[in-house]
């Protein structure tokens, strides 16, 4: 059975989930078999298997750092959030059904055998289970029946670091803090502290450091740099949302209130000289080069959304003008002629969509999960995307039926369609439609020609090994960091 470590944090966005990647990939390039772990995972960014279940981007990210296919093992449960108060919840990759937040609450002690199973099923078979612990341990109405936290730490026998973030301030009270909410035997499972997204010298910070352990009787493990890795992060707390400044290129993504798997558009915030903007106000749209309307965990309430914003206007506008509008999923659905709720999956009813796709979108009670590929069919005007390569999958509830004539997107290799285009707009169900090196250049090559740029200047990128390059970076941190001698002997020893 593999030994287990365990990351836990004093607040959501500590950098919990970047440690796991990065100790995962330290792991992995010292020679181990490693596998990363997170029994509950609240998140809008999922991801589909090959086997077509449905788990946490989180673990993708993590199981790329390791080097191994992403299992529905390590993330057991799936919360994605429908209301402010409830949750669809997923577990083992299938939908279990919405529930709200107290009647979650009352019956997971019940998952805790579909937990165990997963986290011993990989300990099995690797020789380290990196765990990521949820929000903070400290959240004392919460610690009943914990599955996530302690809880988790208990049923693994697994040490635990405790994190904090020295960007918000007041670390050494979020430690201290932290450590004085718990019990006497969670406080024995924390082997050690370690702070995280420092900015500084650090002799300034040492004499806190010292301190620290004196207070708390616990080792700091080492302190982290504020690191500017391009590595997928949580959709709750992201940075990705807010300008990154001008470039050559722009491309519009709008914010929708629910946006999801908005991790769809990084290999194109990725690309030098391409400025990706998230827009959720009529005046900050501007003019862009292209549009984009994104997933979203209820198409209908953001459709209107939309209408009541101006930005549907505003966006039909542009394709009028000749500017590239795409939408992905959710956003797919919206470029229709209208979607129909019959089952109340949304909560009923039916809507007109933007009118700038032939194609309808009625909403079904099961939902649409798989992993597909195949290639753009031939696109009058926008030739150099033709034949291009597209790999991807789809979480969707709805079924989208093309008017007659309407010309679907792409020719899947299992010998179905995918997505409609009409002209300067597309709309496709693929999540990873831009991470297919051949589809993402292709696009920003006829993107260049419109605006008379030199496509040649921007060259071609490959997102993979870009990935991985960040991967080792972000190991090489947490070398430089933290105190690997201790982080094996905790390791090693265990609780």
């Amino acid at each position: 059975m593999a030994k287990a470590i365990m990351v836990q944090g004093t607040m959501s966005n500590a950098g919990k989930s970047l440690l796991c990647a990065g100790l995962c990939r330290v792991f992995k390039q010292d020679g181990y078999r490693v596998a990363p772990f997170k029994s509950q995972n609240m998140a809008l960014n999922s991801f589909i298997t090959r086997e077509g279940l449905e788990m946490g981007r989180a673990q993708v990210v993590q199981a790329e750092a390791c080097g191994i296919e992403p299992s529905v093992l390590m993330n057991p449960i799936l919360l994605k959030p429908v209301t402010d108060m409830g949750s669809q919840v997923i577990v083992n990759g299938e939908v279990l059904g919405n529930m709200k937040a107290a009647e979650y609450f009352a019956m997971k002690h019940t998952l805790v055998p579909d937990i165990l199973r997963a986290f011993e099923t990989l300990s099995a078979q690797n020789d380290i289970i990196v765990i990521e612990g949820a929000g903070s341990p400290a959240e004392i109405n919460l610690k009943q029946e914990d599955i996530v936290n302690m809880g988790m730490a208990r049923m693994a026998k697994a040490p635990v670091l405790l994190v904090g973030d020295i960007d918000r301030g007041g670390v050494f009270a979020q430690l201290a803090g932290t450590l004085l909410l718990l019990d006497d035997e969670e406080r024995s499972m924390v082997k050690a502290t370690v702070i995280n997204k420092f900015r500084g010298d650090l002799d300034i910070l040492r004499p806190g450091l010292a301190s620290l352990e004196e207070i708390t009787g616990k080792p700091v493990a080492g302190v982290l740099p504020y690191l500017k890795v391009d590595i997928e992060d949580e959709d709750s707390l992201t940075e990705r949302f807010y300008s990154r400044g001008p470039a050559a290129l722009d491309i519009a993504v709008i914010r929708l209130p629910r946006i999801s798997n908005f991790t769809d558009f990084a290999a194109l915030e990725a690309t030098d000289g391409v400025s990706v903007r998230y827009v959720d106000d009529l005046h900050h749209l501007g003019n862009p080069d292209m549009v984009i309307l994104p997933g979203t965990k209820n198409t209908i309430s953001d459709l209107l959304w939309l209408r009541q914003s101006g930005l549907e206007a505003a966006v039909k506008r542009l394709a009028s003008s000749g500017t590239l509008v795409c939408g992905i999923c959710g956003g797919y659905q919206m470029l229709g002629r209208r979607v129909t709720d019959a089952c109340g999956v949304e909560g009923g009813g039916s809507v007109a969509g933007l009118d700038l796709l032939p194609m309808v979108t009625e909403f079904e009670e099961e939902k649409h999960r798989t992993r597909v590929s195949g290639r753009i069919t031939s696109l009058p005007g926008l030739e150099p995307l033709s034949g291009a390569e597209v790999t991807g999958y789809e979480i969707h509830m709805g079924t989208s039926t093309l008017d007659d004539g309407a010309l679907p997107l792409v020719t899947l290799d299992n010998g179905l369609t995918d997505g409609c285009f009409q002209g300067n707009v597309l709309g496709s169900y693929l999540h990873g439609f831009f991470d297919s090196d051949s589809c993402r250049n292709a696009l920003l090559r006829i993107l260049c020609e419109k605006k008379g740029l030199t496509p040649d200047s921007f060259g071609s990128f490959d997102y993979a090994a870009h990935k991985q390059r960040q991967y080792d970076t972000l190991a090489q941190a947490v070398r430089e960091g933290l105190d690997m001698e201790l982080i094996y002997r905790i390791l090693e020893e265990g609780v």
